[in-house]
C-alpha cells in the first residue's frame, strides 16, 4: 500500500474538507441553507459525482474575516470578494 502525503493541517487532525451537514452544524443552520448558498454562488464547494464538500479553508477564512473586521460578513459579498462564482 502506498503512503499518502499529509499536510500539516491533516497531521494536526483538522479536516481539509467538511460535508454540507458539518458546515451547517458549524454555522448553526440547516443543511438546506448551506446547499442554497452554494447553489447561489455565495459559498465555495467542490462537487464530486454529485456530492458537495466544502473546503475547511473557506469556513476558516469566512470566520477569520468576521473576527478581523469585527463585523457581520455577508456570504454573497464575501464569496464575490474571494472570486467564488456559481
Amino acid at each position: 500500500m502506498r503512503g499518502l502525503k499529509t499536510t500539516s493541517r491533516q497531521a494536526a487532525g483538522a479536516p481539509r474538507f467538511y460535508s454540507v451537514a458539518e458546515v451547517a452544524e458549524i454555522f448553526g443552520m440547516s443543511p438546506m441553507t448551506v446547499y442554497r448558498a452554494i447553489a447561489a454562488g455565495e459559498f465555495p464547494a467542490v462537487r464530486i459525482r454529485g456530492r458537495l464538500i466544502v473546503p475547511a479553508k473557506a469556513v476558516d477564512a469566512m470566520a477569520d474575516a468576521a473576527v478581523a473586521g469585527q463585523t457581520v460578513v455577508d456570504a454573497g459579498t464575501w464569496a464575490a470578494d474571494q472570486g467564488v462564482t456559481a
